[in-house]
């Protein structure tokens, strides 16, 4: 069975994550977070070691400033090919 792939917020990353030390400290196991959370066990493992101990709004900044980063490298790689085109172009005359 195939799901659709969720897209979690930075909000909902950290929701999730205190949602989870809740029921893990209330003595619920693993698989019941898990399942209660809807989501796969390396996903909370990623989530732990990206947004462990994160308020809200830092998780927030992080993703802003992950997606800005995102921006930059694609507008970084335009750049570098206009670069070699232009230098194709010069040689060939």
């Amino acid at each position: 069975m195939t799901r659709k792939r969720n897209r979690h917020s930075a909000d909902q990353i950290v929701k999730k994550l205190r949602d989870a030390d809740a029921m893990l400290a209330a003595g619920k196991s693993v698989g019941e977070v898990l399942q209660a959370l809807e989501i796969s066990e390396p996903t909370l493992s990623r989530w732990r070691a990206q947004y462990g101990g994160m308020k809200k709004e830092e998780a927030k900044r992080l993703k802003q400033l992950e997606d800005e980063n995102q921006r930059l490298k694609k507008l970084v790689a335009e750049q570098a090919l206009d670069i070699q085109m232009l230098k194709e172009i010069t040689r060939g005359n």
